[in-house]
């Protein structure tokens, strides 16, 4: 009686032990990464579900849509950030309202201690905190003045080269009288959800 006591004993850490175990290689084969496909070549972005799966899945969730399919980075200030997810954007007699445009659904703020590096990716928003919905940008360095204040929900992990050339492109002045708009377009031509295994 005593050994079989031990044995359930035994079974059942090991159970314990094991759970743990499977669940982080499901969440690894469920990782998913982006590909963002320019006119100045190919990046790629893992995603931090763990740290902002809201805006994640929403972001997931338009891509796979085609969404950002056709669309542009239309706000670049080199050495901060490059933005684009403007739907409006993919269309040229819009582009005076280039950067006002959103998605239907509005993501709740996930602010966190994660850091806004270089090639870390974060969601544009109004004053408003929870104003999130389609618009985000990558980084062209480290702006630590945004941390905490805005959600960033990933990091570049292939093309490095690609951001920083796009961080170069020559801007004039936007509407607002901001140095960003670039002279000539800078196309986002795709953004496809695939595993991340697949591209690392």
């Amino acid at each position: 009686m005593k050994s079989l006591f031990l044995s359930l004993i035994t079974t059942a850490a090991l159970v314990l032990v094991a759970a743990p175990a499977a669940r982080a290689a499901d969440e690894k084969a469920a990782k998913e990464a982006a590909v963002f496909k320019t006119s100045a070549g190919e990046m790629v972005v893992e995603f931090w579900p763990e740290t902002a799966p809201l805006t994640v899945a929403n972001f997931i969730k338009l891509a796979k849509s085609g969404f950002y399919d056709g669309g542009a980075f239309h706000r670049i200030i080199k050495g901060f950030m490059i933005q684009g997810g403007d739907p409006l954007s993919k269309d040229a007699s819009k582009e005076e309202r280039w950067g006002t445009g959103s998605s239907p659904d509005k993501v709740k703020a996930e602010f966190s201690e994660r850091k806004h590096d270089f090639g870390v990716i974060s969601m544009a928003r109004t004053a408003d905190p929870n104003s999130a919905s389609c618009q985000f940008f990558i980084c062209l360095e480290g702006a630590q003045a945004l941390n905490g204040k805005y959600t960033c929900f990933g990091k570049l992990i292939k093309g490095e080269d690609v951001l920083k050339k796009l961080g170069d492109t020559p801007v004039t002045t936007s509407g607002s009288g901001e140095p960003s708009k670039p002279k000539e377009r800078v196309a986002l031509e795709s953004v496809k959800i695939v595993p991340a295994d697949s591209v690392k």
